[in-house]
C-alpha cells in the first residue's frame, strides 16, 4: 500500500451548471470556465491550494448511453445520480500512479475496475487552450450505491492548476473535511483502510474518522450529523451512506459570515460556531467553512 492519499477533489452533480457556477460565485469563489468532457458530462471548477470542487452537468445526454459491462461507467453514474437528487456523488483522491493504486485497492480486496484514461480541453485564464489528461483508478461498494470513490492521475498538471483560479474573494484555501452520513459508520473501517492503508480509519463514540494526506473524512449517522448542523434533517432518498458536506478551510469564517449575510445568503451555525450553507441552498450538499 502506497502513502495515504489527500484529497484531490469533490464530483458535485448538478441539474443547472450555470446556476451552480452562479451560487459558488456568490459564495465568493472564482469558479473557471466550463469544459466538456468527451462522455457526455460538463464542468467548471474551483481549484483551491492542491485540491478542488468539480460543478458537474450532464450537458450532451445522447452521449451517455448505458452502463459498460466489467468498467466503471462516469456518465451514467452521474446521470442515475442526479435522477435521484443532486450533490456530491463521488470522492476524489490524489495519485501519482493510477495503475500502482488499482493494484492496492484490488489487494485490499476492494471492488475495483480497468483504469480509465481520458482528456480534455482546459481553457487558461488568458483564453488560450491546452490539453489536460487523467489516469482514474475507481473503487465502489455495492452497499453504498449512491457514492463512489477514484483516484485522479494528472499527465499535464502544469495546464490544469493556474493560480488566478485559486484566488477566490472568500480566501478559501483547501478542503479541510469531507462528511458522509450513514447508519453504521463504524462498518466501513475496512473499505477506508483499503483506500488510505491500514490505521487510517479510527472509531471515536460510534463516529468514524479517516486521516488523508490532505483532508479528513468522516462519516456519522444522520443524528450526529443534525447535531453538528442544526437545521440539516434526513438527506432526501438516501440508499446507503452518502456525502453530506464538505468543509472548506478559510482564513476568517466569522468575517465570511457577516460578508454572505450581507448578501442576502442564508446559513446556518454548526455546533462549533462556524458558518454553513444548508444543504437546500447549495445543490443538495451542506457547505462549511473552517478556520485556517
Amino acid at each position: 500500500m502506497h502513502a495515504k492519499r489527500g484529497i484531490d477533489h469533490i464530483v458535485y452533480c448538478v441539474r443547472d451548471l450555470d446556476a451552480a457556477i452562479a451560487r459558488f460565485e456568490a459564495f465568493g469563489f472564482t469558479v473557471t470556465p466550463r469544459a466538456l468532457h468527451p462522455f457526455g458530462t460538463g464542468n467548471a471548477l474551483v481549484q483551491m491550494q492542491g485540491c478542488f470542487i468539480e460543478l458537474l452537468a450532464i450537458v450532451e445526454p445522447g452521449k451517455i448511453g448505458a452502463a459498460a459491462a466489467g468498467g466503471f461507467s462516469f456518465g451514467p453514474f452521474c446521470r442515475d445520480y442526479l435522477e435521484r437528487r443532486e450533490g456530491m456523488a463521488m470522492l476524489v483522491f490524489e495519485s501519482g500512479d493510477a495503475h500502482a493504486d488499482h493494484g492496492d485497492f484490488t489487494a485490499a480486496g476492494l471492488t475495483t475496475y480497468p483504469v480509465f484514461d481520458f482528456s480534455r480541453q482546459a481553457k487558461s485564464p488568458d483564453g488560450s487552450e491546452a490539453t489536460v489528461a487523467f489516469s482514474l483508478a475507481f473503487v465502489t461498494d455495492e452497499a453504498m450505491p449512491q457514492a463512489a470513490f477514484f483516484t485522479c492521475q494528472q499527465h499535464a498538471p502544469e495546464y490544469f492548476w493556474k493560480p488566478d483560479y485559486q484566488r477566490h474573494t472568500n480566501a478559501a484555501e483547501a478542503i479541510a473535511e469531507i462528511v458522509m452520513v450513514a447508519d453504521e459508520p463504524v462498518a466501513w473501517n475496512a473499505l477506508f483502510d483499503g483506500l488510505q492503508g491500514a490505521g487510517s480509519a479510527r472509531i471515536d463514540g460510534g463516529v468514524l474518522n479517516v486521516a488523508t494526506a490532505r483532508g479528513a473524512v468522516t462519516l456519522m449517522t444522520e443524528s450526529d450529523f443534525a447535531r453538528r448542523f442544526p437545521g440539516e434533517t434526513k438527506m432526501p432518498d438516501r440508499e446507503g451512506p452518502a456525502f453530506a458536506a464538505a468543509v472548506v478551510r478559510v482564513p476568517e469564517p466569522d468575517a465570511l459570515r457577516e460578508t454572505l449575510t450581507s448578501q442576502g445568503i442564508p446559513l446556518g451555525k454548526d455546533a462549533d460556531g462556524n458558518p454553513f450553507v444548508p444543504a437546500a441552498e447549495a445543490f443538495g450538499l451542506v457547505v462549511a467553512f473552517v478556520a485556517a
